[in-house]
C-alpha cells in the first residue's frame, strides 16, 4: 500500500493518506464506492472532517486564448470526528453519488478525452490539507450510449471531446462545465458542415441533447453556426429508432429549420438555444460507437492524469491558500 504524505499544511510527520476507489467505470448519477485508508503520523491528531472533490480539467477562455483550469464539480464528506493516532491505520468506507452531469470519460472501454479526478481532502485542527488524486472513469448513460451508437452508425466520424467552462443558455445545467463531443459528418453532408458538436445534460428523468452544427462559409455567404436542443427519457431507449431518431435531429439542425415534428414517446423537441461558454479548445481524441480516430500521443486516461496531476495540485494548492486566507479574515 503506497501513502502519499501530506506535506502542506499539516507538517512533515504528520498523516497519510491513501483513497482506493472500486474498480470499473461509474455512471452518471450513479455511485462511487471505496475507502479512504489512513496512517497517523509522529503524533495524536484529530482528523476534523474527511471530504472527497469531484475534480475535473476544463477549457477556459482568456483574454488572449483558451487554456486549461481545474474545476470542482462536486464537494463530499465522506468521515471525520475521529481520534487518529499515533502511525495507527485507520479506513473509513465511502459511498457517493455522482451528479447527473457528470461528463463522460469513456466508451465501451475507449478513452474520450475528459480528465477527471477525486481528491481527497483532510482537516486536521483548523487545517486543509490534499491527498490522493484518483482518477475517475464514467460511462455513458444507456440513453447517452443509444445515441452515440446512432450517430457512428449514420457514418459520423466521432473526433474529441472536452469540457468547456461556461453554461449553456436555455438548459437546466447545473455544473459550472458542459462537455462537447465533437464528430465529422459523413460524405453526404461534408460539403455543408464542418462538424458536428453533441451535449449531454443529464437529469434523472432524461437528456437534454444539444446539437450544434458548423457551417462551411459559402461564396456568397459567411459560415455560421446553429444550434438545436432536443430531449429524450431515460424509459424511451429500448422503444426508439435511435439511427432514424438522430438522422432526423441532424437533418434539422443542419437545414436550420426550426420543423416541430412529432417524435417517438418520450423524446420531444424544444426549439433553438445557443451556447454562453467558450468555443471548442483543444482536445484527446479517443474511439467512440466503434469508430477509431486515434489518440493524441498514445496518452490514455492513466497516463494523462499522471501528466496533468501536478497542475491539479498546483491550482488547488493556491485555492487552498487563497481559503486559509479567508478563514482568517473571518
Amino acid at each position: 500500500m503506497v501513502f502519499k504524505k501530506l506535506l502542506g499544511a499539516l507538517g512533515v510527520g504528520g498523516p497519510s493518506v491513501d483513497t482506493v476507489l472500486e474498480p470499473g467505470p461509474a455512471l452518471p448519477g450513479g455511485l462511487v464506492t471505496g475507502e479512504v485508508r489512513l496512517r497517523g503520523g509522529g503524533s495524536d491528531v484529530t482528523v476534523d472532517r474527511i471530504s472527497l472533490l469531484l475534480v475535473a480539467r476544463v477549457e477556459m477562455e482568456g483574454q488572449d486564448e483558451e487554456h486549461e483550469g481545474t474545476v470542482v464539480l462536486e464537494r463530499f464528506t465522506v468521515g471525520g470526528g475521529f481520534r487518529l493516532a499515533e502511525e495507527a491505520e485507520h479506513t473509513v468506507p465511502f459511498t457517493v453519488t455522482l451528479p447527473w452531469e457528470t461528463p463522460i470519460t469513456e466508451l465501451h472501454g475507449q478513452h474520450l478525452g475528459p480528465v477527471l479526478g477525486i481528491r481527497t481532502e483532510l482537516e486536521v485542527a483548523g487545517a486543509r490539507d490534499k491527498g490522493d488524486l484518483d482518477a475517475l472513469a464514467v460511462g455513458p448513460l444507456p440513453a447517452q450510449e443509444a445515441i452515440l451508437e446512432a450517430f457512428g452508425q449514420l457514418g459520423y466520424a466521432f473526433r474529441s471531446a472536452d469540457l468547456e467552462l461556461g453554461h449553456i443558455r436555455g438548459t437546466g445545467q447545473q455544473l459550472p462545465c458542459y462537455q462537447e463531443i465533437e464528430i465529422l459528418p459523413p460524405a453526404g453532408h461534408a460539403h455543408a458542415v464542418n462538424e458536428i458538436e453533441v451535449t449531454f445534460i443529464a437529469t434523472p428523468g432524461g437528456l437534454e441533447i444539444v446539437i450544434e452544427a458548423d457551417k462551411r462559409a459559402g461564396l456568397f455567404s459567411d459560415g455560421h453556426d446553429t444550434v438545436h436542443r432536443f430531449t429524450a427519457s431515460h424509459h424511451a431507449v429500448p422503444h426508439t429508432d435511435w439511427n432514424a431518431q438522430v438522422d432526423a435531429w441532424l437533418k434539422e439542425v443542419i437545414a436550420g429549420h426550426e420543423a416541430r415534428a412529432t417524435p417517438p414517446s418520450g423524446v420531444e423537441h424544444h426549439g433553438d438555444q445557443h451556447r454562453s461558454g467558450p468555443g471548442t479548445g483543444a482536445v484527446v481524441a479517443g474511439v467512440a460507437a466503434g469508430v477509431a480516430v486515434g489518440v493524441v500521443g498514445g496518452m490514455v486516461a492513466a497516463e494523462v492524469v499522471d501528466e496533468i496531476g501536478d497542475a491539479f495540485e498546483d491550482e488547488e494548492d493556491e485555492e487552498g491558500d487563497e481559503d486559509a486566507g479567508g478563514d482568517d479574515e473571518g
